[in-house]
């Protein structure tokens, strides 16, 4: 299929890029480089400049080009900050997914992979996590995806749209070609990784009175690659039925003192450790339930040891010690 990225400039959306193109699809990104990096674009594939929130760029380049679908990757990914400007994240996350999703329908594209999260759910009831678990975000990034989500639903029914949600929990590692940069670095595996390589002087534990076995959060952590490969999966899927929903995750939760203590593990380094309060909209512990997408579409991660994973992400690090040629 011919298929258009946007934000595919990403750590996340420039590996699946990766994988569609092993997977013989063409692939264009769309990108305003503002977070993403020209350098992890994939040798040979074209790099449009622009925003999701510019209609026109937006038309132009779909009637030129005339994808099947559009993968969308773009938006920003930080809870912590959406709790201190939340008109940002409804802008650019929601309010300019929604910008996308008129020039798609205006150029009779009508498939669509949308990045969401496992934010969306807020606080569980129960864990792990299920698609039918009530969708009650506790910060604004979730909110920010959670409201395409819900317009994504109605289009479908309006208009046809064919698409897949996929609710990702914490994507970590590399596949040896892109690795997690962002500025400022908010994720807690390549901020550890920081310290481990004197980056930064030390990591900040945000809360250790959470309700878990030692008192740190507890999130599920997949491999960039798998999550990748449930792009594939999901967008061949769509050519047979609509729309899609799908948990991204392992099924396995890891505290932040077991990602610390993992990571002196795999570097041989030590790394100093602040204890900090609890950030707004923080919830104690998220651990997704996959099985629908293993029943449905036979995705399996295959990349699922802690250890693993932080090992793939320090030899990215350690490659590139400037990360895209910045500090």
């Amino acid at each position: 299929m011919k298929l258009l990225a946007t934000g595919g400039a990403g750590y996340i959306g420039s590996t699946v890029v990766r994988s569609l193109l092993a997977d013989g699809h063409d692939v264009i990104v769309y990108d305003n480089l503002g977070k993403g990096h020209r350098e992890a674009v994939p040798t040979g594939v074209a790099l449009v400049e622009g925003d999701t929130a510019d209609n026109n760029k937006l038309e132009l380049v779909l009637q030129q080009h005339r994808p099947e679908a559009v993968l969308h990757f773009a938006g920003f990914i930080e809870a912590g900050e959406s709790m201190r400007v939340p008109e940002k994240y409804f802008r650019n996350n929601s309010a300019a997914t929604f910008t996308l999703l008129e020039a798609m329908l205006t150029a009779g594209v009508d498939k669509l992979i949308f990045s969401s999260t496992a934010a969306v759910y807020g606080e569980p009831r129960r864990i792990p996590i299920a698609e039918t678990d009530p969708l009650e975000p506790t910060n604004v990034y979730g909110e920010s995806k959670l409201l395409v989500e819900r317009v994504l639903s109605w289009l479908a029914r309006i208009h046809g749209l064919r698409y897949a949600s996929l609710r990702y929990f914490n994507a970590a590692g590399s596949d040896g070609h892109s690795g997690e940069c962002h500025d400022p670095e908010t994720h807690l595996i390549p901020l550890v990784l920081k310290a481990a390589a004197g980056a930064i002087d030390s990591i900040s534990i945000f809360g250790t009175d959470y309700p878990t076995a030692d008192g740190t959060c507890i999130r599920d952590y997949i491999h960039v690659s798998d999550l990748a490969r449930a792009h594939v999966l999901a967008l061949e899927a769509l050519t047979r039925r609509s729309p899609l929903i799908y948990n991204l995750g392992n099924g396995r939760g890891f505290s932040v003192r077991q990602v610390i203590e993992a990571a002196r593990r795999v570097t041989g380094r030590p790394i100093h450790v602040i204890e900090s309060p609890r950030r707004p909209g923080d919830p104690a512990v998220l651990v997704a339930s996959a099985e629908k997408i293993r029943r449905e579409l036979g995705w399996v991660p295959e990349q699922c040891d802690l250890d693993s994973i932080i090992a793939s992400a320090w030899e990215w690090m350690q490659r590139h010690p400037l990360a895209y040629g910045r500090h």
